[in-house]
């Protein structure tokens, strides 16, 4: 008699989903793989592949000044345990972001630069390769500065958005943007439309730069900083709006990163999940810092219509 041929059911519609996807509707902030990525230690900066099965995040101390970037991978329905990536361990390093194709990663670092130390921390970026990711580079001046640099974020244009503490801003730390021809970067301030006498650190450009979505600290900020929202109106910034409770908290919200589908919001914060719950607890909520996500097109409405969309 002849074999009897198995096939295999075709997959279900849960299983081709993307692992960060929550498969119903997430109007307001939900804690992100609590236990193995969002765990009683301070998680921050959450940044996908792009078929959203590897991740890269960074586990901090307490005090937020010395961070590592982690990776993560799922497989067989959940997210392994995650290890310091190849890349990082021996310096300071945070703020990962990947490009929409996957062939560059920057991230944020304090190593040394030609064999010179650094008090501060500049861009690095590094390419895929068939053996993995390239050494680090150095994007140097005029991205880099003296001063720190923060949270790159790049669009599909290849411009690329940072914080800068760099001297002649209009605070402390403001937001910056740098356009690549002929091998060159040119940078530029957003100016008083973005930027204000506080403290604008991290932003999120989306890909097609329609919107901004950037960290800060302002008199209407409801904790120690707040989550925020502009809109590009043909080249000019909409005044940026709170994205206010529940995205935003009175405790710390940082890190905005979107999916790789561009469905989902991601971000950190410091808030507690109870009143009960007091910090050095091994659970996620414990105050130190957690990854959350949200639906994006709830985000954006959050801050209508403080936030004009054009």
């Amino acid at each position: 008699a002849p074999e009897a041929t198995v096939t295999s059911p075709p997959p279900s519609p849960a299983s081709l989903a993307p692992p960060y996807a929550l498969g119903v509707s997430a109007n307001s902030p939900v804690l992100f793989a609590p236990g193995v990525i969002s765990t009683g230690d301070f998680e921050s900066h959450a940044a996908f592949m792009p078929d959203g099965r590897t991740l890269y995040f960074v586990k901090s101390d307490a005090e937020f000044t010395r961070w590592t970037i982690y990776e993560a991978r799922y497989a067989d329905g959940h997210w392994g345990a995650p290890t310091i990536a190849p890349f990082s361990g021996a310096h300071r390093d945070s703020d990962p972001f990947v490009t929409a194709d996957g062939q560059h990663l920057y991230f944020i670092s304090d190593r040394p630069v030609n064999g010179a130390a650094k008090a501060d921390l500049d861009i690095w970026v590094m390419d895929q390769t068939a053996q993995g990711w390239s050494e680090p580079r150095n994007l140097g001046a005029p991205v880099n500065s003296a001063q720190s640099e923060w949270h790159p974020a790049l669009t599909t244009r290849g411009t690329l958005y940072f914080g800068s503490a760099r001297p002649g801003g209009l605070g402390l730390t403001d937001i910056y943007r740098a356009t690549s021809g002929g091998g060159d970067w040119h940078v530029e301030n957003l100016g008083a439309e973005i930027n204000s006498a506080g403290d604008e650190y991290e932003p999120l450009i989306a890909p097609d730069e329609s919107h901004l979505i950037f960290m800060a600290y302002r008199p209407d900020s409801l904790g120690a900083s707040d989550l925020y929202l502009s809109w590009n109106h043909n080249g000019s910034w909409s005044a940026p709006a709170n994205l206010g409770f529940p995205i935003n908290s009175n405790a710390l919200e940082l890190a905005p990163n979107l999916s790789p589908d561009g469905g989902y919001l991601f971000f950190s914060s410091t808030r507690r999940s109870s009143p009960a719950q007091s910090p050095g607890s091994a659970e996620a909520g414990n105050g130190y810092g957690d990854i959350y996500e949200m639906d994006l097109a709830a985000a954006l409405r959050a801050a209508q219509p403080a936030a004009s969309r054009p």
